[in-house]
């Protein structure tokens, strides 16, 4: 029986993944920053929230299908830029990417993917999505739109939180930093775990040599050992509303924007042409002090009303979160974790265990619900009532 045979749900997969990857590269995908006050916060949050149950309604024709941008996905979930998934597998995105478009959802490829595209783009194409992290010589940004949209992706989500770098101490104490400088310490690490040296690191090294950022520019697309310039020209401190409004000129598709965690900023993303706001405080990665996406949602979402497709990001672990979000107003989650524990345990395999495992929650949930379509939730689920729940969510 195989790690992933004795899988049964997300925190499964992630025990699992614990074992398998070195420390340091667990730890970065796992982990947050500071004292994890934002990572906790975000499940908490998920988990004060209470439904009820509808008794005797008929909702043996359920479907957890949904509409997304105007085109039809098999249910409100898509999986959320992660640059470590080639670290956790090898060529880890496009064995996520395959996975989404085997389950009819859109996949979001990173732009520190090891992976590139137009390769996504040859073998996994469903609906993809590019997120960009804006370069400080912004050409160089724009020349990744360009390449985007000459390999077909859907959707440009723009990162908006990540203006300076985070201070995630433990990478430190790892030995294990990006780009990737191999540390003593992290050289012991990688030594205990020799499954994984050998089925990944190892297998890029007799095939491609050392793995690239295959989708950074041109003059950085280096081997991810030997660039330690990079996080320089890629800050983003400087970036505004008057970039987004370029980046709406040059690209003609969907454009999003992540990060999002507050109404006057949704709005004037809407008035910059923005197509969907995704609600994210990076997982709980980059400020220590961010509040729960979920308890941000309602307001947001009430303040674009039908304007914008709200997404949310941050958090999502079960079926019923999904639930919970959409009965706030979310159109759609973003998965990031949940999906990239399931390739760390079993590529492309393991991928479409996490999904099945969310989806299977997820059917459950609006059955217990009486919620036959995605489209019936609503905060009538909810126990106590909308107004009354809505306080217990920003309690702390």
């Amino acid at each position: 029986m195989s790690a992933l045979d004795r899988c049964y749900n997300v925190n499964d997969l992630r025990a699992a993944a614990k074992k398998r990857l070195p420390r340091g590269v667990f730890e970065f995908v796992d982990r947050a920053t500071e004292d994890e006050v934002a990572l906790r916060n975000n499940r908490a949050a998920f988990e004060r929230i209470k439904l009820r149950h509808r008794a005797l309604m008929d909702v043996s024709g359920r479907s957890t299908k949904t509409t997304l941008f105007g085109k039809e996905i098999a249910l409100p979930m898509a999986i959320a830029p992660t640059g470590a998934a080639g670290l956790c597998w090898h060529e880890g995105e496009l064995e996520l990417a395959k996975a989404a478009a085997a389950a009819r959802i859109p996949f979001t490829l990173a732009t520190g993917a090891m992976t590139s595209m137009e390769k996504i783009a040859r073998e996994a194409n469903f609906r993809l999505w590019f997120q960009l992290y804006v370069w400080k010589q912004r050409e160089l940004s724009y020349q990744l739109i360009e390449r985007a949209k000459n390999a077909g992706f859907e959707a440009l989500i723009v990162t908006t939180d990540t203006i300076v770098p985070p201070n995630r101490e433990y990478n430190a104490k790892n030995g294990f930093m990006l780009p990737f400088h191999p540390t003593v310490r992290f050289t012991l690490d990688i030594m205990r775990h020799p499954t994984w040296f050998a089925s990944v690191l190892m297998k890029y090294f007799t095939t491609i040599g050392m793995p690239r950022n295959e989708n950074y520019p041109d003059p950085y697309r280096r081997p991810i050992g030997t660039d330690p310039g990079t996080r320089e020209v890629m800050r983003q401190d400087s970036l505004s509303w008057d970039d987004i409004k370029i980046f709406r000129d040059k690209w003609p598709g969907i454009l999003m924007l992540k990060g999002i965690n507050r109404p006057d900023d949704a709005l004037r993303a809407v008035a910059a042409g923005v197509d969907g706001l995704i609600v994210s405080n990076h997982g709980g990665r980059n400020m220590d002090s961010a509040a729960a996406t979920i308890d941000l949602l309602p307001e947001i979402a009430e303040a674009v009303g039908e304007k914008a497709t709200v997404i949310l990001d941050s958090g999502i672990r079960r079926g019923s979160d999904i639930v919970k979000a959409l009965a706030l107003g979310a159109k759609c989650v973003l998965t990031g974790r949940a999906t990239l524990y399931g390739t760390a345990v079993g590529g492309q395999a393991g991928a479409a265990a996490a999904v099945g495992f969310i989806r299977n929650e997820l059917d459950k949930t609006m059955a217990y619900t009486g919620c036959l379509t995605p489209a019936d939730i609503t905060t009538d689920i909810f126990y106590p009532s909308p107004e009354g729940n809505r306080r217990a969510v920003g309690a702390a």
